[in-house]
């Protein structure tokens, strides 16, 4: 048998092997391109109309402007191929699951995710998403409301704890409000030194000592008589100084006195124009004009300051504007420079209203209530009765 030797291989050329590099990163840098190439081409959104209420050629007054939903609505996704390259951060909360209040301040959104066990965080500024849970003393269970005071603190109302959750303006955990069997908390106000709380256990608001959590009044009790509940759901306080309740039992909003003195109330049960099915989230500007949520009718009834309507938008649907079981709204001065961008050009905005929505793609809703220059809007400030 004969033994065959081994093939001699020569000895590797450096200027050979530099350049064959050279060449196999530029092939590599090329499908790169071509990859991000490509997402950016299938990631291309279509430009839509601008969508106004009332509809043009009606002077408009709300402008449905952007929504935030997830991560990529404040800071856009990466490729797939950095994604491969770098890895995916799988602890990234990928979306809002279902949503119920929402609340701005400072260039931030908040809004509560009762599946997700905590708040998502929308930074304006800054074009960051994160997700607060809490911790030890802190931790979330089934948070549904969050109201945030001139300092930054938000109180969180947390169903599964029945507790009110207190945390700074950096998101950590300050203290809790309400011991066992107290009450099961829903919605907040905070106005000086008091913190009022609807409580559907025992069908009536209360009110709290911020300092120490002592109970110093309590205003209502079960019924469906004038200042009576059936389900006191939301609260605001109008700038008119008065505080203003959704009786979603009773199909209305009931305004008090900051003493817990009966005043009127906006709405009763019925199809008609003010009128309610199913009311939920309640906030006022800056005209006393009151916006109320109806999670049956799917939209946002605007109501003057003695109840006659307005206007009303919003309806289920399946397109970006669109709202599916709605919850919260929340109105804003403060911001607007975030938003005027997404208006229409000539639309000059003057405060924005957010609006959250449990079901369907669009979670939370941006809307700018203004005008559109060079249209005349006449004695009325407000749209038409009936506009939609």
């Amino acid at each position: 048998m004969i033994a065959l030797s081994p093939i001699s291989r020569p000895s590797p050329n450096p200027l050979r092997t530099v350049l064959g590099n050279l060449l196999l990163c530029l092939v590599l840098l090329t499908g790169v391109i071509g990859m991000v190439g490509c997402t950016t081409t299938t990631e291309k959104k279509v430009a839509r109309a601008a969508v106004f209420y009332p509809p043009l050629p009606n002077p408009p007054r709300i402008q449905y402007l952007t929504t935030f939903s997830g991560p990529d609505d404040i800071n856009p996704a990466r490729s797939a191929w950095l994604d491969f390259i770098l890895g995916k951060d799988t602890g990234v909360i990928e979306a809002i699951k279902k949503p119920y209040g929402v609340a701005i301040h400072a260039g931030r959104i908040y809004v509560i995710d009762t599946r997700g066990g905590g708040y998502a965080v929308f930074d304006l500024q800054r074009r960051r998403f994160e997700f607060v849970q809490g911790s030890g003393g802190g931790k979330l269970t089934k948070p549904i409301n969050i109201t945030i005071d001139a300092d930054g603190n938000k109180y969180v109302t947390d169903t599964g704890r029945d507790q009110i959750v207190v945390f700074d303006r950096h998101d950590r955990y300050v203290r809790a409000y309400g011991a066992i069997g107290d009450f099961k908390p829903v919605d907040t106000a905070v106005l000086g030194d008091r913190l009022y709380v609807t409580d559907l256990k025992n069908q009536q608001v209360q009110v709290l000592d911020k300092a120490t959590g002592k109970t110093l009044l309590k205003i209502g009790k079960p019924g469906s008589n004038e200042g009576e509940f059936v389900f006191p759901t939301n609260l605001a306080i109008g700038p008119d100084q008065h505080l203003y309740v959704t009786d979603t039992g009773n199909y209305r909003i009931t305004k008090f006195t900051l003493d817990g003195k009966f005043v009127r109330n906006f709405g009763a049960i019925g199809i008609g124009f003010g009128q309610f099915a199913r009311p939920k989230g309640v906030a006022l500007d800056r005209e006393g004009r009151l916006y109320a949520v109806d999670a049956a009718f799917q939209n946002i009834q605007v109501l003057s300051p003695e109840g006659k309507l307005l206007l009303f938008f919003g309806n289920a649907g399946d397109d970006p504007e669109n709202i599916n079981l709605p919850t919260q709204v929340a109105i804003d001065y403060d911001n607007v420079q975030y938003f005027q961008p997404y208006a229409e050009s000539g639309f000059k905005i003057e405060y924005v209203i957010l609006v959250a929505s449990q079901y369907g793609a669009s979670k939370v809703n941006a809307y700018g209530f203004g005008r559109m220059e060079g249209m005349d809007y006449g004695a009325d400030a407000t749209a038409p009765e009936g506009a939609h």
